[in-house]
């Protein structure tokens, strides 16, 4: 299992936080999923190909980026 930390902006409040977790954890591959709203981050542990993720939460409305 692998982990991929993304820097998301655009969050406000928490039901982005629950918008962009349902996002995640929609993407096959992924087992967990943490969204910080005061770090604007996610820790996202499992197989899921990082990409999918950047794409799941732009597609609700949110900049995303895999973190360095």
């Amino acid at each position: 299992m692998s982990e991929v930390q993304l820097k998301i902006t655009g969050m406000t409040c928490g039901h982005c936080v629950a918008a962009v977790t349902k996002a995640i954890r929609a993407v096959p591959g992924v087992q967990d999923a943490q969204v910080d709203l005061a770090s604007g981050s996610a820790r996202v542990q499992g197989s899921a190909d990082a990409q999918a993720l950047v794409s799941a939460v732009q597609d609700e409305g949110y900049s995303a980026q895999v973190a360095a």
